[in-house]
């Protein structure tokens, strides 16, 4: 039979509240632990769950659902997440959408069944119809990277405008008027977001964006390799263009490599996203890299301050008015972007050289 709490209060002589209180987590005497958790051992004691969640009506569990669990900024940061919440005795219950909006719904009401404490998102569904028995029943929610309009919860974002327009203007300071967009779909937050930023960089610079330097894709490989053949098959004048997702990037680079087209020296490239991957490429590419950590440390900890204030019941003590945190992302060095301007001048050099040596 297994043993009880009661068992550990036989054994050790403490009161069922001191002994309560430190399986709970709890402050307890120095003496008191050493004496409990021996007892703990010799009688081979483990807590219930079940029984202890029934009682407390928290599960020590978060769901977690994610568009792609092979995504490496996804897995990023719910590696970051995962590290934190369990160093104060949550686990996570993690589900992969597969970027589809009815397997989400699906996906968040088996977590609320689960009655899991608390729920972390990367929404694809952009209507928060999805999040209704969770906001209903009052359990925290945290969004990662992308915002739903008219749902109040915490969310955490990069500054996704201000990135694409860095982009731009590396591109412009090299030279570059040309510059072509490979961006998300149209109905996702981010997608918008970098969007903005691309075309907003232009017009600061006195540039007309013009849609056919613009291509739309899904944010997976195979949408890549397409929006860049596109690109370039409508646009043989362009010398540079932006790709505004990681999976993206990398269908970016298979299609210049299928078309024979040298990144850098024919096209330059400003990608998003995994280092690894920059450092792969030939030459290596510059990058946008979002602080997939940071993003981490933000959700668990937002999470964490949400929990403790739910009560009992789950319902917030009071309430509480939703946060947005924004995060700014960094510029990861290449060679991708090739410099117009000193292509002109050697191009001139050369010129300037055949003619001398033709007097």
């Amino acid at each position: 039979m297994a043993a009880t709490i009661k068992d550990i209060a036989k054994r050790t002589g403490l009161g069922l509240a001191t002994i309560s209180s430190y399986l709970n987590g709890g402050n307890v005497r120095e003496k008191n632990r050493i004496l409990i958790e021996a007892a703990i051992e010799e009688l081979h004691f483990e807590v219930n769950e079940v029984a202890r969640g029934l009682k407390t009506n928290q599960t020590k569990t978060i769901g977690v659902v994610i568009p792609e669990l092979n995504n490496v900024f996804c897995a990023e940061i719910i590696t970051g997440i995962e590290d934190i919440m369990r160093n104060h005795g949550y686990a996570l219950v993690i589900c992969d959408c597969r970027t589809d909006g009815i397997r989400e719904c699906d996906a968040v009401e088996f977590l609320y069944r689960k009655r899991v404490d608390g729920l972390i998102n990367m929404p694809v569904n952009q209507d928060g119809r999805h999040l209704k028995s969770f906001m209903d029943a009052g359990r925290p929610i945290v969004l990662i990277d992308r915002k739903l309009n008219g749902v109040d919860c915490d969310c955490v974002l990069v500054d996704n405008l201000e990135a694409a327009k860095q982009a731009v203007n590396i591109f412009l300071q090299n030279g570059h008027t040309r510059i072509g967009m490979i961006g998300g779909p149209a109905d996702i937050f981010t997608g918008q977001e970098r969007l903005m930023g691309y075309r907003l960089g232009l017009l600061e610079a006195g540039i007309i964006p013009e849609e056919r330097l613009i291509a739309l894709g899904d944010y997976t490989i195979r949408g890549g390799v397409r929006c860049m053949k596109e690109l370039l098959e409508r646009n043989p004048d362009m010398t540079a263009v932006f790709v505004a997702n990681y999976e993206m990037t990398m269908g970016a680079v298979i299609g210049l490599n299928e078309m024979g087209i040298h990144m850098g020296p024919d096209i330059s490239m400003i990608g998003f996203d995994n280092g690894e991957f920059a450092r792969a490429c030939k030459p290596k590419l510059m990058i946008v890299s979002q602080p997939t950590r940071e993003i981490a440390q933000n959700v668990a900890h937002l999470m964490l301050e949400r929990l403790k204030e739910c009560g009992q019941q789950g319902k917030p003590s009071g309430g509480y008015r939703s946060r947005i945190v924004k995060l700014a992302t960094c510029m990861t060095e290449g060679k991708s972007v090739q410099s117009l301007a000193k292509v002109e001048r050697l191009d001139s050099f050369r010129t300037l050289e055949t003619l001398r040596k033709k007097d």
